[in-house]
């Protein structure tokens, strides 16, 4: 059973790993296509671009006037994005380190949690056959 516990932990683990390292190439890749002071004309662009219509079956969810408080949302956020960080690299270098942050945050309890299930499963089968740690 432990075996179990620390093989599924350590796919995840991989499996989690994986998913971070290719957000944090694809990413990249994505970021160091941005020139220096295309964020502002790319917000330009998100502001005139025409709502698309929303399908039949959607419209009894969504509002379309929160699709235009969506849209100037994106607007506003890219236009400080431009004003910040003119360029792609710039908010490469913040966002690489937080990718990994987030993946530290996972990875820690899941870590927590798979030696929480080895010591209960160790005392469970202490418990169940008799058999006592070396010492007591």
């Amino acid at each position: 059973m432990k075996t179990l516990i620390w093989s599924l932990t350590a796919l995840l683990a991989a499996l989690w790993t994986g998913f971070i390292a290719a957000v944090h190439q694809l990413t990249g890749w994505l970021l160091s296509a941005i020139d220096t002071g295309s964020l502002q004309g790319a917000a330009g662009t998100v502001g005139g671009l025409a709502l698309p219509p929303v399908p039949a079956w959607l419209e009894p969810w969504i509002d379309t006037a929160s699709i235009a408080a969506l849209q100037s949302f994106v607007v506003s956020l890219v236009e400080w994005l431009g004003a910040v960080m003119p360029s792609g690299d710039a908010l490469m270098a913040w966002v690489g380190p937080l990718l990994w942050v987030g993946w530290a945050m996972v990875l820690v309890p899941m870590l927590a949690i798979a030696g929480l299930l080895h010591w209960l499963v160790g005392r469970t089968t202490a418990q169940q056959t008799g058999a006592r740690p070396v010492g007591a």
